[in-house]
């Protein structure tokens, strides 16, 4: 397992499809996995520090966990079938529950959990940007700086 760090979240145009953007912490291959408009303005608003007047999803089962007493340890992307992600919380003492990457990166923002993800994953989709293409991951980020949560609602 590699560890990874999220990028951000972006629309792929033409077809207005949101992205998260991971890196490894580790390493220069990038992981892409798109997403719905939920998640990515879940992820989004999380990232910016806006807190909405109630709970999202992902706040809620962050609370539920804090108030079991059950953290969240770790996000692993376990495997790709069929072009679908899978991933597991690990939670608690290590157990396991099966999530889409998109709602257990959401959950592992907000409680600061590790994401991980298998080098099987990474090595059949992960992406090497070369160097003369540094510059468009910085213009990546920079429009990850000027965007809104609320670009992302369909």
């Amino acid at each position: 397992m590699q560890e990874l760090s999220v990028v951000g979240v972006r629309v792929e145009l033409p077809g207005n499809q949101p992205i998260v953007l991971l890196k490894e912490a580790s390493g220069d291959r990038y992981l892409p996995i798109w997403i719905g408009a939920v998640e990515a303005t879940a992820i989004a608003f999380e990232q910016q520090g806006v807190k909405p007047a109630r709970p999202l999803t992902h706040d809620l089962l962050r609370d539920v966990l804090t108030a079991l007493g059950t953290p969240l340890q770790l996000v692993e992307i376990t495997e790709l079938k069929d072009t679908v992600f899978y991933a597991e919380l690990v939670i608690g003492d290590g157990v396991r529950v099966s999530a889409r990457p998109s709602d257990a990166i959401a959950l592992a923002l907000r409680v600061g959990a590790t994401i991980q993800c298998s080098e099987q994953v990474l090595d059949a989709v992960g992406i090497v940007i070369p160097d003369e293409q540094e510059d468009e991951v910085e213009r990546f980020r920079e429009f990850l700086d000027q965007v809104s949560p609320e670009d992302f609602a369909g």
